[in-house]
């Protein structure tokens, strides 16, 4: 049964399935958060319920539809097959850090109907984790953290003493594709920050059911060291998110471009390996607002502005790669034009944000919601559709029809872009996030972002379309893209023919 399978890309199958399904979740919990928005006021229960909602719909769409899509489905699937090895190191280790997952999941989704929720936001910041959260609620995001984190940490180590022990010799990491150059990057700062976070909310644990005062200043604590032990998780986690993203656009434009490498193929290393590093040195740019000293608010400020210089050297070889080359303007080479529009905007209003000054007004405004969804929900997002679609003939065999992959790209660019884009107005405006009741000066703005997101979920059913009917009209694919390209001609990857039997499920 793939269940009890140990192959990489079964996991890496079921983690995709596992990560789609959460995405359904995580859009639903969104859209009653927008429905609720299209008019101000009261319009689902009252405002704990809407902080219930909004806490499960961040944390259900970061730890299990983002992670478990691009680093648990995609690098299950591609590591093995990118650095010639004919499976993980730990192969029962790799399925149960999937397994791990479902019943964090359980946890968090019980977590909605006891007591009355916990409405924390996904930060779950003292004190209001601590007192103002009665019930056993919270306690039980907590554990689905504790769980999710397990299965991260694992599948982390997994991946990085597979890189470390079963590469082959002849592929030195000079030579590896950049997918896994992202992948290492992106388990290193797992590995280095989940701890911390860990640590963090098992100190509120023991706050709220031991009376011990870690976040307590009257009993000795520090209330601002669970936001400094949050963010210090936190801001590498962002990176987390996208540079698999990274690995999949640069390993599909090399593909589609038809030259032989990316264009400064060591800059991009470089840089990505720059962004990971930076990228754990700047968490206090979340915290600008909470009375920083100027020497730390400049430090904070400087170092996060410094990273756009890594990120902009990607955009431009990314640009660099494509021009020149003769373009078939086929479904995934939109794909990869909208990841880097997408990601390009988000990391404009990223700069903007990271202006200490600019930051005292612009923080918890939608224009951060704005900025943060831009590069996740539509980066991350982005990046993992190009990779299913890529990826899609190789693991089944079969064709999309184009032009409905087409519609489905458009129809969501527009609907994420009529959702996330009006929100930087509303964010300028002065508009406070997490508010269920705001000014009617703010309801135009508001109104745009409900008719966005109503057009993405219609998408989201094309997509669901598309998928059914490629499988049932079962269009079989002779050559597909990543078998017969030079990722894998250029090496005798004897493994992974597309001979390979291990997708038949036989128990």
């Amino acid at each position: 049964l793939v269940t009890k399978s140990v192959t990489h890309k079964n996991i890496g199958f079921i983690y995709l399935f596992f990560s789609f399904w959460s995405g359904l979740m995580g859009l639903s919990l969104s859209m009653l958060l927008r429905m609720d928005l299209m008019k101000s006021g009261m319009v689902i229960g009252d405002g704990q319920l809407y902080n219930v909602i909004l806490t499960s719909h961040a944390l259900v769409m970061i730890f299990f539809m983002v992670m478990p899509g691009l680093i648990g489905g995609f690098g299950n699937f591609f590591f093995p097959i990118l650095i010639n090895c004919i499976d993980l190191f730990l192969p029962r280790v790799n399925n149960m850090s999937y397994w791990f997952l479902p019943g964090s999941l359980i946890l968090l989704m019980f977590s909605l109907f006891m007591d009355k929720g916990s409405g924390t936001g996904w930060t779950l910041y003292p004190p209001l984790m601590i007192d103002g959260q009665p019930g056993r609620s919270t306690d039980l995001v907590i554990f689905s953290l504790h769980f999710s984190g397990i299965s991260s940490i694992s599948s982390g180590i997994n991946f990085l003493s597979t890189c470390h022990e079963m590469r082959l010799e002849v592929k030195t990491l000079e030579i590896m594709s950049l997918f896994v150059w992202c992948l290492i990057i992106t388990v290193f700062l797992l590995v280095l920050s989940l701890p911390v976070l860990a640590s963090g909310i098992t100190m509120g644990l023991s706050d709220r059911n031991f009376n011990t005062g870690f976040f307590d200043s009257n009993m000795g604590g520090n209330i601002l060291m669970f936001q400094h032990l949050f963010w210090f998780f936190g801001h590498p986690e962002v990176y987390v998110l996208i540079a698999p993203a990274f690995g999949l656009v640069s390993m599909v434009m090399v593909l589609l471009s038809s030259k032989k490498d990316l264009y400064g193929r060591k800059g991009m290393i470089l840089a990505i390996m720059s962004i990971g590093f930076i990228g754990c040195l700047v968490w206090g740019h979340h915290m600008f607002t909470v009375g920083m000293d100027h020497d730390s608010r400049a430090y904070f400020s400087s170092a996060t502005m410094i990273i756009a210089i890594p990120t902009g050297m990607k955009i431009f070889s990314w640009m660099m790669t494509l021009y020149g080359s003769k373009l078939n303007w086929n479904y995934l080479i939109l794909w990869i034009m909208g990841f880097i529009f997408m990601f390009t905007v988000g990391g404009l209003s990223g700069l903007i944000l990271s202006n200490a000054g600019l930051d005292i007004f612009l923080h918890d405004t939608y224009y951060v919601v704005a900025h943060f969804h831009y590069v996740l929900s539509m980066g991350a997002v982005f990046g993992i559709f190009l990779g299913f679609f890529f990826s899609y003939g190789f693991m089944f065999g079969l064709m999309m029809n184009s032009v409905l992959v087409k519609s489905f790209f458009y129809i969501f660019f527009l609907g994420v872009n009529l959702t996330f884009f009006p929100m930087h107005f509303s964010g300028l405006q002065g508009q406070p996030r997490k508010y269920m009741s705001y000014s009617s000066d703010y309801l135009f703005w508001q109104m745009f972002a409900s008719i966005g997101s109503l057009l993405s979920l219609f998408s989201i059913f094309l997509l669901i379309y598309l998928i059914l009917e490629s499988m049932i009209i079962f269009r079989l694919l002779i050559f597909d893209l990543f078998s017969f390209s030079m990722v894998n001609l250029n090496v005798n990857n004897y493994f992974h023919t597309n001979l390979d039997l291990s997708m038949i499920w036989l128990k």
